[in-house]
């Protein structure tokens, strides 16, 4: 089973991929954690991702593809994927299809854990000194959250038309956010 995970930055993406990650032996995609492996080899690409970051914006399709790419060719990952901040653009969207295409897999399920701007913020800001966040700074939170939704608004009406999309209130307790997604992939 492919899943798609949509939410803005402190939506509960990661805590809820790492669940599905678990309960279905599968591998997590997390663009976020693939960017910061980056930035950790200090590479050219690293620091263009860093400077990125830290002014709030995204990192150009091309480098995200390439990562993407690299890791669903993997035949041991194949229909066990959960996809965790990707697609963030409707080029990546289009990619993602393509590749899956060419690979003969498909999407399975389309989740969009939706959160208001004000409780992304207390939570970002929380998980700044919990986890010492470098990416986790007000100014950055605030501008991560609007270039999110504007980039990604096209993203979500491309897959709202798939019938396998489904939108959850991400404000919810994370149990039970948890207990509707089990809804969706125990049909």
């Amino acid at each position: 089973m492919n899943i798609i995970l949509f939410g803005p930055p402190g939506a509960g993406k990661g805590t809820q991929s790492k669940y599905l990650v678990n309960k279905l032996n599968a591998f997590q995609i997390s663009t976020g954690d693939l960017l910061r492996e980056e930035i950790k080899k200090n590479s050219d690409i690293g620091k263009a991702i860093s400077n990125d970051m830290k002014n709030g914006k995204f990192i150009s399709d091309e480098i995200v593809n390439q990562l993407i790419e690299n890791l669903i060719s993997d035949p041991q990952k194949r229909n066990k994927l959960i996809f965790d901040g990707y697609p963030r653009s409707l080029s990546q969207a289009k990619n993602l299809d393509l590749l899956l295409k060419n690979l003969n897999q498909n999407i399975d399920l389309i989740l969009f854990l939706n959160v208001h701007k004000e409780t992304i913020i207390k939570r970002l800001e929380k998980r700044k000194i919990i986890e010492n966040r470098s990416d986790d700074v007000s100014e950055t939170i605030i501008r991560r959250y609007e270039t999110y939704m504007e980039t990604t608004q096209p993203v979500l009406n491309f897959y709202s038309e798939n019938p396998n999309f489904k939108e959850i209130d991400g404000s919810l307790e994370i149990d039970e956010i948890t207990r509707k997604i089990d809804t969706f992939i125990n049909v």
